[in-house]
């Protein structure tokens, strides 16, 4: 796994540089007129993901819960953006140094930061995309004229179709992860281990300057046994195993993710098999991939190919993380009565079981254009491996 040569033609800074200027503007000014439209004065932001999207300051990435804090606020009236930082470095010039404001656990202590802002004294309604019950009691003494309302209905609207810039950006993130993932799948071989691919991969996104991966596990076996219950990441990989790859990455605050799944040395029928029905399935999803279309019709592709449930969304959203939309037969409610635009962004998942084989299956970044949609991969999974 060592002394290959590297590819310094993919290597990028790793400086801390705030978003590209036509970025971070196309993206607040949605927000700024998602409030306009909603008559909402002041915007407070929790959620990491938002609070970059607002801001765009690079911030501190971290898959999980936290407790709900003030990490940015947006004022309609100036456009003025004040943003949780202690530093400097990343921060937009468009935000003045005077507009930071550093953590604290006082809560009177944000109470203050809050209340001198600007525009706080004369708000009439402030939204936040998130609540717990101190930030319930401490933004009405920041804002003491204001109702509080839902802002996070608010942002996914903003976010849901992406921008040029966005899309270019999202682009650029996949491709980073194919580039890593191509290094993990030269590197299949009987006798390697699903921690090895994974370490490939792992080490071939750093030399490109990336060192945020989106998900723990790049590789497994799935064809020894159900492939979301397996015991070890360390037995080695024999001839004939399914071994399903899914890689992702985050580049500019972006996740760009694709899976792909491959049969270690001579493929045989029942392998063969397998994949004809994942293309079947993938057929299906790209057929019901039109703007208007119900997002409910990429469940009903499942139905319609007679295949199970997968173990994870059919599709779901691509941006700077927690993107809707989440289409998944767990969660039908969160697709019901929504419909693709053109703009949207999706993780589209193609996937196939069978007891005794293993599972096949593909993930492709896909952006829904006026025409259909395009892919955003440089090699689809398709076109990689034909069976």
């Amino acid at each position: 796994m060592t002394g290959r040569p590297r590819d310094r033609s993919v290597v990028t800074s790793t400086e801390v540089v705030p978003d590209d200027p036509a970025l971070r503007y196309a993206r607040r000014d949605r927000v700024l007129a998602e409030m306009e439209a909603a008559n909402v004065d002041v915007l407070v932001v929790g959620r990491e993901a938002n609070a970059r999207y607002v801001s765009g300051a690079p911030r501190l990435w971290l898959a999980g819960s936290r407790p709900f804090g003030p990490g940015c606020v947006l004022v309609r009236e100036t456009g003025a953006v004040h943003l949780m930082s202690t530093w400097d470095e990343g921060v937009p010039e468009d935000i003045p140094h005077e507009n930071l404001y550093g953590i604290t656990f006082n809560a009177g202590n944000f109470v203050k930061v809050l209340r001198d802002i600007d525009g706080a004294a004369t708000a009439r309604t402030v939204a936040t995309d998130a609540l717990n019950p101190s930030a319930a009691a401490l933004l009405p003494q920041s804002f003491p004229s204001a109702r509080l309302v839902d802002g996070d209905r608010l942002l996914r609207r903003a976010r849901r179709v992406k921008t040029p810039e966005e899309i270019d950006a999202i682009r650029a993130s996949v491709h980073v992860a194919e580039r890593s993932l191509a290094m993990a799948e030269a590197a299949l071989a009987p006798g390697v281990t699903e921690r090895q691919l994974t370490g490939v991969f792992m080490e071939t996104m750093a030399e490109a300057g990336v060192t945020t991966p989106s998900t723990q596990d790049v590789a497994w076996i799935t064809s020894r046994e159900h492939p979301w219950r397996r015991a070890s990441r360390d037995a080695p990989v024999a001839a004939g195993d399914l071994v399903a790859f899914e890689a992702g990455v985050i580049l500019g605050g972006y996740v760009g993710e694709v899976a792909r799944t491959h049969q270690v040395g001579a493929r045989d029928e029942p392998g063969r098999a397998l994949h004809e029905r994942r293309d079947e399935l993938w057929d299906r999803l790209l057929h019901t991939c039109r703007p208007g279309a119900l997002l409910t019709g990429l469940l009903d592709a499942y139905d319609a190919a007679g295949e199970a449930a997968p173990p994870m969304p059919v599709a779901r959203g691509l941006g700077l993380g927690f993107d809707q939309p989440v289409v998944s037969h767990d969660l039908p409610d969160t697709a019901a009565d929504e419909v693709l635009e053109a703009g949207m962004v999706l993780a589209l998942t193609a996937f196939v079981w069978q007891e005794g084989v293993g599972a096949a299956y593909g993930t492709e970044p896909v952006v829904i254009t006026a025409d259909g949609l395009e892919m955003l991969s440089m090699t689809p999974f398709r076109d990689q491996w034909a069976w």
